[in-house]
């Protein structure tokens, strides 16, 4: 995928926010799990997305346009619990009447750490992605805090507890930029993006 521009559109919390009809990409994953990182690093940009050393930052659903034709959908971390119950309560319904509502939704990158094993609530969100027929990856980030042999070890062992071929969850780390092409091949195949954004190419 060749991106050639990427910007900033908009923040909202509820549908009538939302901008205009446009195939979307969504992230999601608990708090601190890099979803800033993974976005800059897919669209070649350093600061595009804020990236925060204090987990929660992200509470609003922000929308990202990717060369004009489709959206990068950045949804607020989760599991964070210095976060007030009130506030989180509110990103829940927030956010399911997202994956509810939102028709150009093409599918969701639900990123885990590669350190940790999958969580209750993270294996309910998948859950309830197959439960409305949601179609999803699993990318693994922060693959460079770990040895290559632990990362094959680890990758194995989260691909066992998902119950899914280890071929289809893919490893990443933002440091090394392990893992970019694959994303990107697999939303061109996975969610038809080739057909959005037909130019093939090195990514620029």
């Amino acid at each position: 995928m060749i991106v050639k521009t990427s910007e900033f559109v908009t923040s909202a919390v509820k549908p009538s926010q939302y901008p205009e009809s446009l195939p979307q990409l969504a992230f999601c994953g608990r708090s601190n799990v890099g979803k800033s990182s993974l976005i800059n690093c897919l669209l070649n940009r350093k600061k595009l997305v804020k990236t925060s050393s204090t987990p929660g930052k992200t509470r609003l659903i922000n929308f990202f346009i990717i060369n004009k034709l489709f959206y990068f959908v950045d949804l607020p971390g989760y599991g964070y619990a210095k976060v007030s119950k009130k506030e989180r309560e509110k990103w829940r319904p927030m956010i399911e009447t997202y994956f509810k509502i939102e028709e150009n939704l093409l599918g969701v990158t639900v990123l885990l750490d590669i350190r940790h094993n999958p969580r209750d609530e993270e294996l309910a969100l998948l859950e309830w992605f197959d439960q409305y027929h949601i179609p999803y990856i699993v990318v693994l980030t922060k693959a460079d805090k770990l040895s290559k042999s632990k990362q094959m070890k680890q990758h194995k062992h989260i691909a066992d507890i998902l119950s899914r071929p280890k071929e289809g969850i893919i490893v990443f780390s933002a440091k090394t930029r392990k893992g970019k092409e694959q994303v990107w091949s697999t939303y061109e195949t996975f969610f038809g993006l080739g057909e959005i954004f037909p130019e093939k190419g090195v990514l620029v």
